[in-house]
């Protein structure tokens, strides 16, 4: 459903897995297509309208370069993140109760990217065998999570710095510079630059290797040389290469997380990052 447009994109609403409505804003590439589709995301979720339009305006150059390319593409939005609601809330499963949906668990964040995965497939322009997604930070997590337990619907991804603590199980309650206040744990100074200290932190190998069998599809891993999760970053990279031989790992020093967004002119290394996205969408564009 369109519900506004401006001068840089149409504003869609998806209807998500229980029937509410997540906003993603499309823009679409010179020709009549159908044209492959890439999925832009950003962090945890919330915010809603006014932020979708602001990281639609202020952000503008990925989709600019995307659109060059001959993507279509979306910044998208969707709910908050649960603390641990992958961790603890199993596969969504349905049935039916007096003739109407049940859920085992409200939808989550990374749901609500099926939902508008779903509804852009459908779109006249799309290609929706061509779908490709691209993640940074808890986005680039939600990528690993959503192929745990939905497979099919993307061609190819990029998770970009992902803060893939809850995937990986990794015990943090020990680590002093993480305080937990009413069940919510505060990560924002925690420090894993170790690849090896990541990996002894992993509390169930056995299920993140579950996980990461559910990846059907070539990812490319980005990290950043100076960020305090490298180690994370690094790590969920070769635990999917042990899996897949088309697992992929890029990393550059840049001063800002998230730098393959760049807010006005791109500097050198974001332009390199951006070309190298580019092409590995490119390669399995098919």
């Amino acid at each position: 459903m369109r519900i506004e447009t401006d001068d840089l994109a149409d504003y869609f609403l998806a209807e998500t897995l229980d029937g509410l409505y997540t906003p993603y804003a499309l823009r679409m590439p010179a020709g009549d297509g159908p044209h492959p589709f890439v999925f832009v995301a950003y962090g945890n979720g919330g915010g809603g309208l006014e932020w979708l339009r602001d990281r639609v305006h202020r952000f503008r150059h990925v989709t600019d370069v995307l659109l060059e390319a001959g993507y279509a593409c979306a910044w998208t939005r969707y709910r908050t993140e649960v603390e641990l609601g992958y961790e603890t809330g199993g596969e969504l499963r349905t049935d039916v109760r007096q003739g109407m949906e049940l859920m085992s668990r409200a939808p989550l964040e990374y749901e609500d990217e099926v939902a508008i995965l779903r509804h852009v497939a459908k779109l006249p322009g799309i290609d929706g065998d061509r779908l490709f997604h691209l993640g940074v930070s808890h986005a680039g997590e939600m990528l690993f999570k959503l192929l745990s337990q939905y497979h099919g619907l993307l061609r190819a991804g990029v998770a970009a710095e992902p803060a893939s603590h809850e995937l990986l199980t990794l015990n943090l309650h020990d680590d002093e510079k993480v305080s937990v206040t009413d069940g919510l744990r505060d990560i924002e100074t925690l420090e894993m630059r170790s690849v090896e200290r990541a990996r002894r932190a992993i509390t169930d190998p056995d299920e993140v290797s579950r996980r990461l069998d559910g990846v059907d599809i070539p990812v490319l891993v980005l990290g950043r040389e100076q960020d305090e999760l490298q180690g994370i970053f690094r790590l969920t990279y070769e635990l999917l290469a042990e899996k897949r031989a088309d697992a992929e790992w890029r990393t550059w020093s840049h001063d800002i997380h998230g730098y393959i967004y760049p807010e006005g002119e791109p500097d050198d290394v974001q332009r390199e990052a951006l070309e190298v996205i580019v092409d590995f969408f490119d390669r399995h564009r098919g």
